[in-house]
């Protein structure tokens, strides 16, 4: 739930609307009619100096319920500041400390799950104990194994939420994110016998399956990458391995946004609150804010730093990624006025890191080397996406928010024993 406490002046008579405009994370159907405005138990008081909007929900219409007392002239009104707290529905009539994220009436879409230890699978959880609704997309090889392991219970203990329920997961979708569409697919991989039995998985055919299963989405996560040669140099790379890194990796995610902005719901905002009042109508509309939709990509320290063996095109990948995120924060904003960000997460012992051959030794280094000495969690990463897409991250887009214990921060490996007589504070110590 989100409260907005809003002041309000106008040139003839000063009004004030001391308000708490609860606004469920529901998407927002605002009606109007001439001289009617519904509002769930909204009561507009006969008090020329004070109105008082107890409670304003999305869910429903607004409508004046009492009439004003004559005399008010029109007058355009204007914000004067704006202040705003998120609560979970079940506190709503209860005092709130702090600023909890709550998705409850959200869906995401998270693209790129195929077990459950990875940045995707605790993005998921993390939305989920947000109160989000859970669609995922899972490469097809390995559809078959991760929706068995999800069916017999191999990942229940995973599953477990902070409220002691377990993520549930409403739809896994095959998904293979380096094909726009079915004409681009090659013969040779619409015979592989890893790809018989799925259809519909290349990323227009995906978009369509949920917009007709479930019409809409708020959330969209793009956590694949691939780079078949990322254990060779660039040096070394080949421009088939290369162009195939940056396939998978970032232009994937532009295809995905692509197919996928028509379903999200697009956010509101403050852009015109023109109130002119006149005897018992109200004339102009009312918009009301809302986080509106979010779009999150995974990226890596090596988009701008050198990292000795994350090669074959992977980091160039990701700097394009991270470049493709502020362009896309820019046309997807004027556009569907969705938020584009990316997170740049450290290093995961997740089992596709494990692949790149040293991810133990980035920990270790990590760990000896960055601000905060110690392993970074899944749910670090999770939670962090849980408040970009939530409506307190609401003015943030086209960012790239490090979650790597402030290792991105630093210039030089303190653990060399070149510093060790300066006595650097350490957990060794």
């Amino acid at each position: 739930m989100v409260h907005f406490q809003i002041t309000l002046s106008t040139k003839q008579n000063p009004l004030t609307v001391a308000s708490s405009l609860q606004i469920m994370a529901a998407r927002p159907r605002l009606s109007f009619s001439p001289g009617v405005v519904k509002a769930g138990a909204a009561i507009l008081c006969s008090n020329p100096k004070t109105v008082l909007w107890p409670k304003l929900t999305s869910s429903c219409n607004i409508s004046y319920l009492n009439p004003f007392r004559h005399g008010f002239r029109s007058s355009t009104v204007k914000f004067i500041k704006v202040v705003t707290k998120a609560m979970s529905e079940s506190n709503e009539n209860k005092p709130v400390s702090g600023l909890p994220i709550d998705l409850k009436g959200k869906r995401a879409f998270i693209a790129g799950v195929a077990d459950d230890n990875g940045y995707g699978w605790a993005i998921a959880k993390s939305l989920a104990a947000s109160g989000a609704e859970i669609l995922v997309g899972t490469w097809v090889p390995a559809l078959n194994i991760f929706e068995t392991s999800l069916r017999r219970g191999k990942f229940d203990e995973s599953r477990l939420l902070p409220d002691g329920s377990l993520m549930e997961i409403t739809k896994v979708y095959p998904l293979d994110a380096i094909f726009d569409n079915l004409d681009d697919v090659p013969e040779d991989i619409k015979t592989n016998k890893r790809y018989a039995g799925s259809s519909k998985w290349t990323v227009q055919e995906v978009a369509e399956s949920v917009k007709q299963d479930f019409g809409s989405i708020d959330i969209l996560v793009h956590s694949l990458a691939n780079g078949a040669e990322v254990s060779k140099p660039l040096l070394e790379t080949s421009r088939k391995g290369y162009l195939a890194a940056l396939s998978a990796s970032s232009y994937s995610y532009v295809s995905l946004l692509k197919h996928f902005l028509p379903l999200m719901n697009p956010g509101m905002s403050f852009f015109n609150l023109g109130l002119s009042f006149c005897s018992l109508h109200l004339l102009n509309s009312c918009t009301i804010a809302d986080a509106g939709g979010s779009s999150i990509s995974l990226t890596y320290i090596a988009s701008e730093r050198i990292i000795p063996g994350y090669g074959g095109g992977m980091s160039s990948a990701k700097a394009a990624l991270e470049s493709d995120t502020r362009v896309l924060a820019f046309e997807a904003g004027r556009k569907h006025k969705i938020r584009v960000n990316a997170i740049s997460a450290g290093p995961l012992r997740s089992r596709a890191a494990k692949a790149i051959g040293f991810i133990d030794m980035m920990i270790e280094y990590s760990k000896a080397n960055a601000p905060l000495q110690k392993e970074l969690s899944a749910d670090e990463v999770g939670n962090t996406a849980a408040f970009l897409a939530s409506p307190l991250a609401s003015a943030i887009t086209g960012a790239v928010i490090y979650v790597d214990n402030g290792l991105n921060a630093m210039g030089i490996g303190v653990d060399s024993p070149i510093f060790k007589d300066l006595n650097i504070p350490s957990d060794k110590h």
